[in-house]
């Protein structure tokens, strides 16, 4: 009796940590017999090589995929060469163009060199999915391609709103969701980990499963990570986001420049600290601790994740040094500003508006002499903006400062 106990204890501090984060789970009945099992379960995550470097937007995942690994699993890391080459249409609102065969093996590589900062190379195997669908020839992809019917792919959200609006959508649109399945046919994965806009792809892994005698995978799907505005989602195109590669100075200068707000979230979906250390900074956080010092705990484990302890503690360092030209006083005026869009206020704006300066011209004056500084570095460009989603520490000269929170 204790021991049947002792199993349901383990699979419900299993399921806990794999719901973290999570948006939705199917089926999660399923999940817990598998966890049940008490066998390595075969994880599979499929990622298109589309651009040479990640952000932590990407990394949701891939740290899904390391809690998994330390719960005992196989993870199977899918490089999409193949479907690279097709492009995912998933929550786009026009044909995404193709790499080519060159553009995806480099962007393959630089994937390798980046994901085993975060997973166990030991439990990690990388898979191409080139190596099954090139052999697959033009017969056996029309015979997949007949597994499904033009109507039901036009049942998904992104192919319905453009035939909608008399957007095209190319043929080869439509292979990409059932490439994708067929993947973990070949694959025989137990469960699947993806985005929240790649509900229908998932699942079509499920069916094609079932069609061919296999268990059907669960789907496990995580949501879309918001970049440093805190509004859209994390995105090199929008510039709000924190690259993988980032120096550790810059990637902990990022990670501080976020809301308190958004803190939480990343902490949930980025940090790999246990859920009752984070319920603890929260705790600390309400009883009166500073919001900055804990998000400084979330910025150096990031850093050291992809940089090491030594860079994570001199990058630490560094952010304290940055105010050395003018001390920080305990008290300082606070101003709340709403930006008309995502782009965010101009540097020059939000100075004058915090009463830094009379004018935006004395405030672009200042500028252009070193002597206007957002969180301790000094801003010369008047075209500089202050995203939304954040509270930035502004200073003009050397005693003038204002704790200014951008919101849309």
């Amino acid at each position: 009796m204790n021991k049947v106990k002792q199993v349901d204890k383990s699979v419900a501090d299993a399921l806990a940590l794999i719901k973290r984060g999570a948006e939705e789970i199917l089926l999660e009945d399923e999940l817990v017999e598998k966890l049940k099992e008490g066998k390595p379960l075969r994880i599979k995550a499929g990622f298109d090589p589309t651009a040479p470097d990640l952000h932590l937007g990407h990394t949701v995942l891939i740290n899904k995929l390391r809690q998994f690994q330390d719960l005992g699993h196989h993870v199977l890391f899918l490089i999409g060469d193949f479907t690279g080459m097709i492009g995912d249409p998933s929550g786009k609102n026009q044909t995404r163009q193709p790499l080519t065969r060159e553009q995806v093996l480099e962007n393959a590589k630089s994937y390798q060199d980046q994901v085993f900062k975060i997973l166990d190379p030991a439990k990690t195997e990388i898979v191409f999915n080139s190596s099954w669908m090139e052999t697959l020839g033009a017969a056996g992809m029309i015979q997949l391609a007949a597994r499904h019917t033009v109507a039901r792919m036009l049942e998904r959200e992104d192919f319905s709103k453009r035939f909608k609006s008399g957007q095209p959508i190319a043929i080869h649109e439509f292979l990409y969701p059932l490439i994708q399945g067929w993947d973990s046919v070949v694959l025989e994965s137990d469960v699947e980990l993806g985005g929240t806009d790649q509900r229908f792809n998932l699942l079509m892994g499920r069916e094609l499963q079932k069609s061919e005698g296999q268990r059907p995978q669960t789907v496990v799907m995580m949501p879309i990570l918001e970049g440093l505005d805190g509004v859209q989602k994390m995105s090199k195109s929008l510039g709000n986001y924190i690259g993988v590669n980032d120096a550790p100075s810059e990637m902990h200068g990022k990670l501080m420049s976020i809301s308190d707000d958004l803190m939480w979230r990343y902490f949930e979906l980025l940090s790999f600290r246990s859920n009752d250390e984070i319920a603890a900074f929260k705790e600390q956080v309400a009883s009166g601790a500073n919001p900055r010092d804990i998000k400084a705990k979330l910025a150096e484990e990031i850093v050291t994740r992809f940089h090491g302890a030594e860079a994570a503690a001199s990058a630490h360092k560094g952010a304290g040094n940055k105010f050395k030209w003018g001390e920080i006083p305990d008290d300082m005026p606070e101003f709340e500003m709403i930006s008309p869009d995502p782009s965010g206020i101009p540097v020059p704006n939000v100075v004058q508006q915090a009463g830094l300066t009379e004018t935006t011209g004395r405030a672009r004056d200042m500028m252009k002499q070193g002597a206007v500084r957002v969180d301790g570095d000094p801003v010369s460009d008047p075209h500089s903006r202050l995203l939304p989603g954040a509270t930035y520490i502004c200073q003009a000269g050397k005693k003038k400062f204002a704790r200014v929170t951008i919101r849309l």
